[in-house]
């Protein structure tokens, strides 16, 4: 019985010590072991939950910070629980890695952090930064007499409204004996303000707020940083993303950890902070390191370009080919970025046969990745078979093929719909349509084309896709004529061409005769409009495809095109045959 009360007495002061030594962090190296003792039984204290800090409390920790000559602070619950003693240097601190249990939009973390500060002087930018990226209850600063005593205190909280000022608000200096009750009813009114400021947030800025940021070399750019930016907003929209503010750094050598470098993150992320931001968009493919590590500085959600568009993509894809190759893609991007995130129970085998270090989660997670992977190309490849037999039926019919083509909203499902009464799925967004459509006009005299619609082109499109896509516009390749068009009403129509004609060149799709349509010119002011309508030539095509205007004159060149080239090949093909009769019956005399 002694033994059992004794065992169950050591396990529990044996547990006690261990809870004391994780609340104790920071610079212990050559502390003496009763300092160290000193400060197990600061972490001990409790505090009351009204105050900041209580004078006997806060006269320990400034004899403690100056004996030791290095700042010592407190991390304090609003129970009035000590949950982290943390030791510093005799100029800052390093607050632990906390959890992630109270944060959120409208929510503080719910610790307050009082620390010693060894010369006379108020809280410092790095003090004031913790506190907006932390979102810390309150922070506070203890200066240090001659004697080790309190001499005055400084104070700051977050600023819950205020998104042009600062993040935060600095308190008046305090002296000893001039702390006050109430902290505790401050701090839950500064949530009720935070949460009344988000509640007062138009419906669709309140969701998914964004901060995009984009990083460009400063020479050798193909667009300006401008026209990326925008871009990237108009992602953004199609993706249901909040856009809120930007921004832009030229810098030729992008920072191998952070891409912006940490003082521009800090900057970003007290921004972010301060406008209610849960989400930061980059300009850019980040590596799996650089995104874990910005996650991990800002607390917040970070996405880059590529993640943005597989989202859109995603949404958009409605028939089976499209599904197929989104998660293809999005599993291509995924397989770099696994983690494995928690150690518990990582190996999984055990026991007889399945003794030694066994395989990991995270090994099994891109297994798993893996023969997903090798799964969906197969299903890929039979899906190509069967459009390959699609189009040799075409061919075997001489039904001519034209493909519409060109960048992201220009327009293109539009026009189809113009051209041939459809109804397919056309909206003013990047990506509305995923899934190639096919539909049949038939002119006079019987004859008959099939016009293609495909999945629009951008800038820098992301390898995961264009590998998975490539499949889907192999069709192209058998394309009697390209339809190539152009969103003239863009500012940027002429960058986005020559991207739409280097991917065309990418896909050995160049060679293939091609009209070049203008479309949405009654987004055009009325004497920029008149003055290109003069101006047009026979190779020049004006159309607005959602007024109808000049729809048969596209028509008229596509049929007057598709069937000229192929009177040309016939010609060619007949005169071909009689070449070859002619070169048979001149062998056959020679031989006679």
């Amino acid at each position: 019985m002694l033994d059992a009360l004794s065992s169950r007495w050591y396990r529990l002061t044996h547990r006690r010590e261990n809870n004391l030594i994780s609340k104790l962090s920071g610079n212990l190296s050559g502390l003496k072991s009763n300092q160290i003792q000193r400060l197990k039984k600061l972490s001990e204290r409790r505090i009351r939950e009204n105050v900041i800090i209580t004078p006997e409390v806060s006269r320990t920790l400034t004899e403690i910070s100056f004996e030791i000559s290095r700042q010592v602070g407190v991390l304090i619950d609003r129970n009035g629980y000590v949950t982290h003693v943390i030791v510093g240097s005799d100029s800052s601190i390093d607050i632990p890695w906390l959890d992630r249990i109270r944060t959120s939009e409208a929510r503080l973390r719910g610790l307050r952090l009082v620390h010693s500060h060894l010369k006379e002087e108020s809280l410092n930018q790095e003090d004031l930064t913790d506190l907006a990226l932390l979102r810390l209850d309150y922070i506070t600063a203890i200066t240090i007499d001659d004697k080790g005593l309190p001499r005055s205190y400084y104070s700051a909280h977050v600023n819950p409204e205020d998104e042009e000022g600062e993040p935060w608000t600095v308190l008046p200096k305090k002296n000893p004996g001039q702390l006050e009750e109430g902290i505790l009813e401050e701090i839950l009114d500064l949530e009720s303000r935070m949460a009344r400021y988000r509640r007062n947030l138009k419906g669709a800025q309140k969701e998914n707020r964004a901060f995009l940021v984009g990083v460009y070399p400063e020479h050798n750019r193909v667009r300006p940083p401008s026209q990326s930016i925008e871009e990237l907003k108009e992602l953004c929209r199609t993706a249901g993303v909040h856009v809120v503010d930007s921004f832009i750094q030229r810098k030729n050598r992008l920072d191998p950890s952070t891409v912006l470098g940490k003082g521009k993150l800090e900057e970003i992320v007290l921004k972010a902070i301060q406008k209610q931001v849960e989400l930061l968009v980059f300009d850019l493919e980040l590596t799996p390191s650089q995104a874990k590590k910005i996650s991990d500085y800002a607390d917040l959600k970070v996405l880059d370009r590529t993640q943005l568009i597989l989202d859109i993509f995603a949404r958009n894809a409605t028939s089976r080919d499209g599904k197929l190759q989104v998660e293809l893609a999005q599993l291509k991007y995924l397989k770099g970025r696994l983690s494995e995130l928690d150690d518990n129970m990582s190996r999984l085998t055990g026991g007889i046969g399945g003794r030694g270090p066994g395989e990991t989660k995270l090994e099994i997670g891109k297994r798993r990745v893996e023969e997903r992977i090798s799964r969906l190309e197969q299903e890929l490849k039979s899906l190509k078979k069967r459009r390959e037999i699609a189009r040799r039926r075409r061919k075997k019919n001489e039904i001519p093929v034209c493909g519409i083509v060109g960048y992201t909203n220009a327009g293109k499902s539009t026009l189809l719909n113009a051209m041939t009464n459809s109804t397919v799925l056309s909206e003013n967004k990047l990506f509305a349509t995923l899934d190639p459509t096919s539909r049949r006009i038939r002119f006079p005299e019987e004859r008959e084309i099939i016009i293609s619609d495909t999945v629009g082109f951008i800038h820098d499109l992301p390898p995961e896709l264009s590998n998975a896509f490539k499949a889907t516009l192999e069709e192209l390749g058998d394309s009697d004529l390209l339809v190539h068009v152009v969103d003239i009403s863009n500012p940027d129509f002429r960058q986005q061409m020559e991207a739409v004609e280097t991917i065309l060149e990418d896909l050995n799709l160049s060679d293939i005769p091609r009209i070049l349509v203008y479309n949405k010119i009654d987004g055009l002011p009325e004497e920029a409009r008149n003055e290109l309508l003069r101006e047009a030539d026979a190779d020049t095509i004006y159309v607005s495809a959602i007024e109808g205007f000049g729809l048969q004159t596209l028509l008229d060149r596509i049929e007057e095109r598709i069937y000229a080239q192929a009177e040309a090949k016939l010609l060619e093909s007949r005169l071909l045959e009689e070449e070859n009769e002619e070169w048979k019956e001149e062998t056959e005399k020679t031989y006679v």
